[in-house]
């Protein structure tokens, strides 16, 4: 089994139900690290694209972020991919030397389609060689293929045809060693017990033993120490339909090798565990924590053929994915499985909170900036590196749609600084890009409840209130009413889904500086929101645009009003 294993992934990656800002942040920084050395570095994303990041990735000529919903480790990253597999036609000898060569103690058995038969054990080959009673004519009986056997011992094949090795036959093992009358009586009683068809006789250089053997019609005659095969004797032999085999090994050593020509199929069990190649490491651990199996074949879902082996000291402490993420710090909001995986590093504009736990000390990067994006561009600049122009165009669209165009509250010098540098190397006007960005496809038009719920929505956790926050950016509030119901009922069904105590959906007028917001939850904490009612859900918020300077601290005092 080879021990070599290809580097396990390392991903860029924003929050879940990610918006322009987390896209492009993940494609700018993957590419800065890139540069800076960390040749696997791969953008990818843990939610679909809304219909404006696609656009901005269309006019920057660059592919969508891999989609990834789970990052904790599979058992097919950690696989040991090339894998000595056996045949189920593979005698003793064959599989006991490959297992040798490879230096493995246990190997799966697959067909010629690969899908695993079994797992073959070193105690299983000795039961091949030892049989199960000591006593009788179970003792001299063995389930061989001549054609294997003839294989095993090099020897050459006279007399009556083989059959194919995968016909297996009971041959009962006499050793032409004594007198040709004690060899002849027990031969006839053998004939008169209706057994002599399974005999194989097995002499060395003893023509009268050769021939009485084949006058009484056993089944095989294995001539030792390379004595030839006397012409007359084939002929005869084929009149007979016995078959004659001449090794060159001596009697002694023949009639141990025999049994070395036993196939592994005869002693496979069934029950034994095939892994899911996409199964997770840590569910694996616990599924087999009382199975006294040690290897286990990991499988393809699509066709159950076999993809590589694991071994339970393979799942002591494996080896993570890799993460850095970018536009969030908490794992409420994060890919699946984060807390397994190994984050190297954060890059964020957004507030402290959370339960973000790292193995080893890692980059951590929080700026009270209007854009995640942002704080990529000034690493090119730190390193005195230039993206390329698609690279640049992503991270300039992520400033636009975080900061309006630098017109949010939350925009500082650095966001103005930033897009002007961006503008130049990508190559557009930002005044003209913005116009264009936010003209593209109204989610309140043409969007489902979901995609416009969970375009852009993140959960918070803030005095041990769970809420969530979404927000959808439009030219005009002409499409809300007609949708106003339809969401707050979406709205109620994930409150009740998710557990939260207060979900929000701001929908903000990029033009007006304005926004509605929509709230179903805890009355307590939907009558404190500081904002004008205009009905029992929905709320009126003039100049309010931004979701982190603006909706959540409004949120956060509602939260701390309702306690009072």
């Amino acid at each position: 089994m080879d021990s070599s294993k290809a580097p396990l992934p390392f991903y860029v990656i924003g929050h879940r139900n990610p918006d322009t800002d987390a896209i492009c942040s993940a494609i700018g920084h993957a590419a800065f690290l890139r540069l800076t050395g960390e040749d696997t570095a791969t953008a990818a994303r843990c939610g679909e694209l809304s219909q404006r990041t696609a656009w901005v990735l269309e006019q920057a000529g660059i592919e969508p972020p891999i989609l990834v919903d789970d990052v904790r480790t599979t058992v097919g990253m950690i696989a040991h991919r090339r894998v000595v597999k056996l045949s189920p036609f593979d005698t003793f000898l064959v599989a006991y030397q490959k297992m040798q060569r490879a230096g493995v103690r246990a190997a799966p058995v697959v067909d010629e389609q690969g899908r695993v038969l079994g797992i073959l054990r070193y105690l299983d080959l000795l039961e091949l060689l030892v049989p199960a009673e000591t006593e009788g004519i179970a003792v001299r009986t063995v389930l061989v293929s001549l054609k294997n056997m003839a294989a095993t011992l090099h020897a050459e094949i006279a007399g009556a045809d083989c059959p194919s090795c995968e016909e297996e036959e009971n041959l009962i093992i006499l050793v032409g060693a004594s007198t040709i009358e004690n060899v002849e009586s027990r031969l006839q009683q053998a004939k008169a017990d209706g057994t002599i068809h399974r005999y194989l006789v097995i002499c060395g250089d003893r023509p009268h033993i050769h021939k009485l053997a084949v006058d009484f019609g056993v089944r095989a005659v294995l001539i030792t120490g390379g004595y030839q095969i006397d012409p007359s004797l084939d002929a005869y032999a084929k009149e007979k339909h016995v078959s004659l085999l001449s090794a060159k090994q001596d009697t002694a050593s023949c009639t141990t090798l025999i049994r070395c020509s036993r196939m592994v199929r005869n002693v496979l069990q069934d029950g034994f565990i095939t892994v899911d190649s996409n199964e997770p490491v840590s569910v694996l651990k616990k599924r087999i924590t009382t199975t006294h199996q040690d290897l286990f074949p990991i499988v393809l879902p699509d066709d159950q053929s076999l993809f590589g082996v694991v071994s339970k000291s393979d799942l002591i402490d494996p080896a993570r994915v890799r993460l850095a993420l970018v536009d969030h710090n908490e794992f409420a909001q994060a890919v699946r499985g984060v807390e397994e995986a190994d984050i190297i590093e954060v890059v964020d504009h957004h507030r402290l909170a959370g339960n973000l736990v790292s193995r080893e000390p890692v980059r951590y990067l929080n700026e009270p900036v209007g854009s995640t994006s942002t704080l990529i561009a000034r690493k090119f600049t730190y390193q005195k590196l230039t993206p390329e122009p698609g690279v640049a165009m992503c991270l300039l669209a992520g400033i636009v749609s975080d900061t309006l165009n630098l017109t949010s509250p939350t925009t500082t010098d650095l966001d103005r600084e930033m897009l002007a540098w961006l503008a130049s190397v990508a190559g557009v006007n930002a005044a003209d890009f913005t116009r264009q960005f936010f003209a593209i496809g109204s989610l309140l038009a043409n969007g489902s409840v979901d995609e416009i719920i969970n375009a852009d929505r993140k959960e918070f956790t803030d005095d041990g209130v769970r809420v969530s926050i979404a927000q959808v950016e439009e030219l005009g509030m002409e499409a809300l009413e007609a949708r106003q119901d339809e969401l707050l009922d979406h709205m109620k069904m994930i409150v009740a889904q998710d557990q939260l105590d207060l979900i929000c959906l701001a929908i903000t007028d990029v033009t007006e500086h304005f926004s509605q917001i929509l709230a179903v939850g805890n009355e307590l904490l939907v009558q404190s929101l500081p904002y004008q009612r205009l009905s029992h859900h929905v709320f009126s918020a003039p100049g309010v645009v931004s979701r982190k300077k603006q909706i959540f601290p409004a949120v956060c005092q509602a939260i701390s009003q309702s306690k009072r």
